[in-house]
């Protein structure tokens, strides 16, 4: 019978780590507009939110009064309101007053922006 001697066997050199997924990033963010990305990123976080925008950014006109979001989002006016409020604290959005009604438009500036920050790095 042969001799075999333990740990005499060849050890494997280990596989480098395969990285599962490709960073959307080419560089870190930067630290001064981290804050500013993070409050724009989490107000399209939510689903009324996001729905309001991209009802405001295919509106033909460039603006949908108040009157018409209400029941295209299926949520109540102060709701509306509510997440209006936040999506323009964000600089999403931007309301103008006529007469008793208020029309928002989405400010596509701010969308590109927000999609720079992810294509760009």
């Amino acid at each position: 019978m042969a001799k075999v001697e333990l740990g005499s066997a060849r050890r494997k050199t280990p596989e480098p780590a395969v990285t599962c997924c490709v960073s959307l990033l080419g560089a870190p963010l930067d630290e001064s507009v981290n804050s500013n990305l993070a409050e724009a990123f989490s107000a399209l976080g939510d689903p009324v939110r996001l729905r309001l925008v991209s009802i405001l950014a295919a509106a033909a006109d460039g603006a949908v009064c108040v009157c018409d979001l209400v029941p295209a989002v299926g949520k109540s006016q102060p709701t509306v309101s509510h997440h209006l409020r936040i999506l323009g604290n964000a600089g999403l959005v931007s309301g103008d007053r006529r007469g008793k009604w208020v029309w928002y438009s989405v400010n596509r500036d701010r969308l590109a922006e927000l999609r720079s920050a992810l294509n760009d790095r």
